[in-house]
């Protein structure tokens, strides 16, 4: 039986989020950099000939039946008329309602190793159009680099940022998106930025950006809200701050993070929070496994 096995899906975190406008069908257009790190979830495919698709939790009662998992290969099938299948085990370690993306994550993964596994031959530009149906976030993670985010999340320009390493902490509650973002004191006419402010120079085609710059220029403009919602995110930034971290928080909540230029002692938080250490990565793990 063909097969891939340990796949990766990172997550991302938000260096800034800001909301610049809304559009007439209701959508907020943001601004924002995503950056990728290397807390992953990790999948398996095995190849079903026949055509089914299935899913299997190697965490037990994390996903609900359909996931964005078999939504991601069920819209590969459709848009190609692929007849296969597969079967997929999903090991998942990111935190949902986190704001890291997890979910659209492990849609663009699957997208880019079933286009393998079945031989499809989709370029990068073909999967982040399906990618785009199922999430806003999904093209980015298709795009494979970090990225200068603008529109709804899909205009992305691919930036190179320096190696740093970050202390990304959950608190065991979330936070819905919808209300985040439906609440009427939400901030939604943040000054739009240009990424060239913050191009220090060009690298293999690649704009570099100043990654202190962007931590001090940016802000969410989600926190204000989720703070009133999850008391938890200002109990988090609170503990970061006693750690002499200067916290965000990333996406829509309720994860918050903190660059961390040097050791520090990360124990003594609540037993229901996760607290974890991670690098920013250079690009997504399966870069290589779609073509532009």
């Amino acid at each position: 039986m063909r097969q891939l096995l340990n796949v990766a899906a990172p997550a991302k975190l938000n260096l800034f989020l800001h909301v610049t406008g809304q559009r007439p069908d209701g959508y907020h257009l943001l601004q924002s950099v995503f950056m990728l790190i290397d807390w992953c979830d990790t999948l398996h495919f095995d190849l079903r000939p026949e055509g089914g698709l299935s899913r299997e939790d190697m965490q037990p009662g994390k996903l609900p039946p359909e996931d964005l998992c078999l939504r991601a290969a069920r819209a590969l099938q459709q848009a190609t008329g692929c007849d296969m299948g597969a079967h997929i085990r999903l090991d998942k370690r990111i935190p949902a309602e986190a704001g890291m993306g997890g979910g659209s994550s492990n849609a663009a993964t699957c997208l880019i190793a079933l286009n393998r596994l079945w031989g499809l031959g989709l370029k990068r530009a073909e999967l982040a159009a399906i990618g785009l149906r199922l999430g806003a976030d999904v093209p980015f993670f298709i795009g494979g680099r970090n990225a200068w985010v603008e529109g709804v999340g899909e205009q992305l320009t691919p930036i190179s940022l320096p190696p740093a390493r970050f202390v990304v902490v959950k608190p065991a509650t979330g936070a819905s998106t919808q209300a985040i973002f439906s609440a009427p004191n939400l901030q939604r006419a943040t000054k739009t930025a240009t990424i060239q402010g913050f191009a220090a120079n060009n690298t293999q085609g690649l704009l570099t950006c100043d990654l202190q710059e962007l931590l001090a220029f940016g802000h969410n403009d989600l926190q204000p809200v989720a703070e009133a919602l999850c008391p938890d995110v200002v109990e988090c930034l609170d503990w970061l701050s006693a750690r002499d971290l200067r916290g965000r928080m990333t996406g829509s909540g309720t994860a918050v993070f903190a660059q961390m230029l040097q050791s520090v002692d990360l124990s003594g938080a609540p037993d229901d929070w996760v607290v974890h250490e991670c690098n920013n990565m250079d690009a997504h793990p399966l870069l290589d496994w779609c073509t532009d």
